[in-house]
């Protein structure tokens, strides 16, 4: 199964997020805009919400990916605030004709005084436990 993680990050928490999903699912987390190499039959993909949304680099991203290359896309976040970034980006896949997995994985990420040292370590551990669940699902 060729498994890929693509990530994000301004300030760091979705990076944190990548780097276990891509131990776990024996893999490299590369940072956007790096394409996918190859046909993927699962790419994690991870963001961050700001303000406005979803970055514009990660929108276009999206707008980029080929759904010929793609199997299904799984999404995985961070934010400081209640907002996911999980249905933003849900929909422009989809209007892409791209699957994207139901489950997606979110936790807080520090942002200034905000949810100081997230993702922490329960995050991490949770994060881990979600790709590897994913990967089971899928084999």
């Amino acid at each position: 199964m060729n498994v890929q993680v693509r990530y994000y990050s301004r300030g760091g928490n979705t990076k944190k997020l990548a780097d276990v999903i891509a131990k776990a699912t024996d893999c490299k987390a590369e940072a956007i805009p790096t394409q996918v190499d190859g046909n993927v039959d699962i790419l994690f993909l991870g963001a961050s919400v700001y303000w406005g949304g979803i970055s514009p680099e990660v929108k276009s991203y999206i707008k980029a990916l080929d759904k010929n290359r793609i199997g299904k896309v799984v999404v995985f976040s961070t934010s400081a605030l209640a907002e996911r970034a999980f249905g933003q980006i849900q929909k422009m896949l989809q209007a892409k004709g791209i699957n994207v997995d139901s489950s997606n994985f979110y936790c807080r990420g520090e942002f200034t005084a905000l949810h100081k040292g997230h993702p922490n370590q329960n995050d991490l551990k949770a994060a881990k436990k979600f790709a590897q669940e994913i990967i089971e699902r899928n084999q």
